[in-house]
């Protein structure tokens, strides 16, 4: 438990899980796309975030994190008028997540150079959040720590690679997740870092044969 846990994050509210939580999601996904404001966005509420998020200002609340905002941004509350002057395209819908958190959202991000971002994230209380599924494969990160997120076809060697590398930078693993949708399939390696990992060791495992996509956000 630390305080956060006990006074809740410094936020507009008026609810930490609903409102600060999800501008926390719409921020993460933003970062995770990795291109600025996404062209479209289409968010799916799930639990409770279906049930009353349009009371406590979450979809007004992912919007603002998808622009970049901070929970304690004072304009959270006009995030859709901002959206609409930043070019953003956005629609909302109703899912039934089952299994998952009740304060979930399903975000899936359309950058202006076509890249997609699918995400589900949890919105925990106190402002945390948790990703728990990335582009269809599972996860389970917070943003919290340095995060470095490779997909990969399933093969062997390439976790070899990849802490072989953080080893040569310098860079120690804090935690290491490993997910595949089959054998052979899809993969992916989500590891948390005590500091940032260098772009030049970024750009090396991009080059890499067999590793189809990297992402890197640093903690905030």
């Amino acid at each position: 438990m630390n305080l956060f846990d006990i006074l809740g994050p410094v936020m507009v509210g008026p609810s930490s899980s609903h409102t600060a939580g999800a501008v926390r999601i719409g921020r993460i996904a933003r970062r995770l796309l990795g291109e600025g404001t996404p062209a479209r966005a289409h968010i799916a509420l799930s639990g409770s975030f279906a049930a009353t998020g349009h009371g406590h200002g979450t979809d007004r609340a992912l919007i603002a994190g998808l622009l970049g905002m901070q929970p304690d941004d004072e304009r959270i509350a006009v995030s859709f008028d901002l959206a609409h002057e930043a070019g953003m395209e956005y629609a909302f819908s109703r899912v039934n997540l089952s299994g998952e958190h009740p304060n979930t959202a399903r975000l899936e991000l359309t950058a202006r150079n076509g890249k997609f971002l699918s995400i589900v994230a949890s919105s925990l209380g106190g402002g945390r959040i948790m990703v728990m599924e990335m582009n269809g494969l599972r996860a389970n990160f917070s943003g919290d720590l340095p995060t470095l997120i490779v997909q990969n076809v399933d093969q062997p060697g390439h976790v070899s690679d990849v802490t072989s590398m953080l080893s040569h930078k310098g860079v120690n693993i804090a935690t290491m997740q490993l997910y595949r949708d089959h054998p052979g399939g899809n993969a992916v390696m989500i590891i948390e870092t005590d500091k940032a990992v260098p772009q030049e060791g970024i750009a090396w495992l991009e080059r890499s044969e067999g590793i189809t996509r990297v992402t890197f956000i640093d903690a905030e």
